[in-house]
């Protein structure tokens, strides 16, 4: 069994990243430029942010963070996201998910200038890349992507089972795995809470990417011997011998499923670094592309 180790990928790429940085900065004579909105005060929302931030001062991006209390008005939110579209030295912006309860995501999303959306989340971006043309890819789906390449893990010909449907994660990915050429050439199933006999269907699976949200879901039995497994959850939970009283886990139950994978992430530190990765490639890409109108 090999980990499928985030921190090792990311820290090699972004090596690659921060020289193409530097490159493109001394060309121009000025950084990229990342911008975050968030709102609220949700402690994982703030984490992802900070390491965010830490990350683009590592490869030479400039970064700007818009907080905002979580009874702002749709609005003001709205305003900011168009004065950051009009910005011309900002090059990239994510508007961190998930909002507070009254705001609409998706009309929020699609305020986004999409040559600016570096989360990929506009429709503009999503139809894009369905259609296998240049876009924004969603950074989690990218960085599963750029993990798998990095540790040569074959896709070709093979079966792969996503379990869970989101637009985030589970739809993106199922489309880059199915794509030709490169990490793909996939056959993809994607299960969701109505799939039938669903251990039958992931133990067929070369690949298994678990993406619900529910603590330790896969079971080994799920599994069958050699698959390579991807773990995207993250949670919370109760821990009496840590000194914070609880732990991270991911959707799959690591202690059992590991000695039947070939490859398996760990959690935290597996698909975790590798979607702030796509952030910083993103945002690249993005001031290429303004830089070069």
């Amino acid at each position: 069994m090999i980990l499928l180790d985030g921190k090792i990928a990311s820290e090699a790429i972004k090596k690659d990243i921060a020289g193409e940085v530097s490159r493109w900065t001394l060309e121009w004579g000025k950084k990229p430029h990342l911008a975050a909105i968030l709102v609220g005060d949700d402690p994982a929302s703030q984490t992802y942010v900070r390491n965010k931030e830490k990350d683009c001062n590592q490869v030479g991006i400039n970064s700007s963070v818009y907080r905002f209390s979580s009874d702002i008005s749709k609005e003001r939110l709205i305003e900011c996201v168009k004065t950051i579209n009009e910005d011309p030295d900002i090059d990239g912006l994510i508007v961190q998910l998930p909002l507070p309860a009254h705001f609409s995501e998706q009309e929020i999303i699609e305020t986004i200038d999409p040559s600016k959306d570096v989360d990929g989340f506009h429709p503009v971006n999503v139809g894009r890349m369905v259609l296998g043309l240049p876009s924004f890819v969603p950074a989690t789906p990218a960085g599963i992507v750029d993990l798998l390449q990095y540790y040569n893990v074959t896709t070709r010909g093979k079966e792969c089972v996503i379990i869970g449907r989101s637009n985030i994660v589970g739809k993106p990915l199922a489309n880059l795995l199915s794509r030709k050429g490169g990490v793909g050439d996939c056959t993809v199933t994607l299960c969701h809470s109505h799939t039938v006999d669903l251990a039958k269907v992931c133990c067929r699976a070369d690949i298994v990417v678990a993406a619900l949200g529910r603590p330790r879901f896969l079971k080994a039995d799920m599994v069958k011997e050699g698959a390579v497994v991807i773990d995207v959850g993250i949670s919370r939970v109760e821990d009496n011998t840590a000194k914070s009283g609880f732990r991270l886990v991911g959707d799959v139950d690591f202690e059992q499923v590991a000695p039947r994978c070939s490859y398996i992430t760990p959690v935290p530190g597996g698909v975790g670094p590798m979607t702030r990765l796509s952030l910083l490639k993103n945002t690249l890409q993005a001031a290429i592309k303004r830089n070069k109108m």
